[in-house]
């Protein structure tokens, strides 16, 4: 892949549905009596591994043209079981989602991924479903898939979560709904809350005080119309490009704007950078607007503590916005997240330094001594989305030509980035 050097971005964009929501979607909708309709579904192979899985429940989902879905739901306890493994493919989402509705169906089930993905440890969300009755076996004492499930009755529980543990939020609250008693859930920070704004559409019986969710069993969710907006995290790259390109004015259309995703408007906000939230308003409960970025003279910043679970699937191109700032940007509290613990800084420090910016990987974040220029030349992206697309935006304002290697992940994760990147 080669990017070139721009001296301007303008234009108005739409970026595709967010994936979280998407997920979900079908997810509860499946669960719902009723039809539920979907419009700016994400037409990824993530979300469609989440069709692919119900439907092997028997639940009726058709897919139809500009990114819309019907989900003919079978109620809370009209799943049917599955003749063959359930396969969530790459997706952890999926994945964690489906634990939490397969821990109390009445019949047996087999949950795995795909071969790229099967090593990847699942035992934080197993644990704290086990303790709620659950009985999943599996390799590694259930740590890694494939994963049987068998048939159980769920207690609710008080389940107290550290920072790093958001993730297991979803599956447990969706436990929640088959398990007998209340289900709570404390967090330690305030992590993405899609889940209970979704069940609450729905029709569950779910209480948010401050840091505390309380699902409560009952019998049934009722079908809804649903308009997945632009997922923020795509989002992100574009609002990058914008300030960093000079003479660059852009307008991205729909995107979701939940607070609990937002900490990258939060934190170019405090670098300088001109962000407008324009035409703001609730869909399906969830928050969305229309995003105008305009280049800016960027100044460091600092990122740690509650910001970073809110931010947490931006930090590759949060660093390439620091490399272009005035100063030292400093980003801490990453270790135990996935993005510090996969090596997954490292790769961007690696290829960030090629170009000539200044990164330095620490214990626990990562450290950017902004304002040097970058320079065109080889890079690799790693066959990650992420960091295939950060490089991209880099190399927007590196002198000359930069080329991505290893890029091919984008025709799965993200096929039209490069040609809306070129309409600007």
């Amino acid at each position: 892949m080669l990017i070139e050097q721009r001296d301007s971005l303008r234009g108005e964009i739409t970026v595709p549905g967010d994936k979280s929501i998407s997920h979900r979607a079908v997810l509860l909708g499946s669960l719902a009596k009723g039809t539920t309709e979907i419009s700016g579904f994400r037409m990824g192979e993530d979300c469609l591994s989440t069709i692919d899985c119900f439907r092997k429940m028997q639940v009726g989902i058709e897919i139809l043209a500009n990114n819309k879905i019907k989900v003919h739901g079978n109620g809370l306890y009209g799943l049917k079981p599955p003749s063959s493994p359930l396969n969530a493919g790459r997706s952890g989402t999926a994945l964690r989602l489906l634990l939490g509705v397969l821990a109390s169906q009445p019949f047996n089930s087999v949950l795995t991924r795909n071969e790229a993905s099967i090593r990847k440890p699942v035992g934080k969300v197993v644990k704290p479903l086990r303790d709620m009755g659950a009985i999943i076996n599996g390799r590694d004492d259930g740590n890694l898939c494939p994963l049987a499930i068998s048939p159980s009755k769920l207690t609710g529980q008080v389940h107290r979560l550290s920072l790093r543990d958001t993730q297991i939020k979803s599956p447990l609250l969706i436990a929640g709904l088959y398990a007998q008693g209340d289900t709570k859930v404390i967090e330690a920070v305030k992590s993405r809350d899609h889940t209970e704004l979704m069940l609450s559409y729905f029709g569950a019986d779910i209480n948010v005080n401050g840091l505390e969710v309380t699902v409560r069993n009952v019998e049934n969710l009722y079908a809804q119309s649903i308009e997945v907006p632009g997922d923020i995290s795509i989002a992100s790259y574009f609002m990058t490009a914008g300030l960093i390109v000079p003479n660059s004015d852009i307008v991205i259309k729909n995107v979701g704007v939940n607070p609990t995703r937002t900490g990258i408007i939060d934190v170019y906000k405090s670098m300088g950078a001109k962000i407008e939230i324009l035409n703001e308003r609730t869909v399906s409960n969830e928050k969305i607007a229309d995003i105008r970025v305009v280049s800016s003279q960027l100044k460091a910043t600092t990122i740690e503590g509650d910001l970073i679970p809110r931010l947490i699937d931006e930090i590759p191109i949060i660093a390439v916005a620091a490399a272009m700032a005035n100063g030292k940007t400093t980003i801490n509290n990453l270790k135990g997240f996935k993005l510090k613990d996969s090596g997954k800084i490292k790769m961007l420090t690696t290829e960030l330094s090629k170009l000539g910016a200044l990164v330095q990987e620490t214990e626990d974040g990562l450290i950017i001594e902004g304002g040097k220029t970058l320079t065109g030349t080889i890079v690799e992206g790693y066959n990650h989305p992420a960091i295939t697309m950060a490089l991209c935006i880099a190399g927007l304002v590196a002198e000359g030509e930069t080329m991505i290697r290893k890029s091919q992940i984008l025709d799965i994760a993200y096929p039209e980035f490069i040609s809306v990147l070129n309409k600007l």
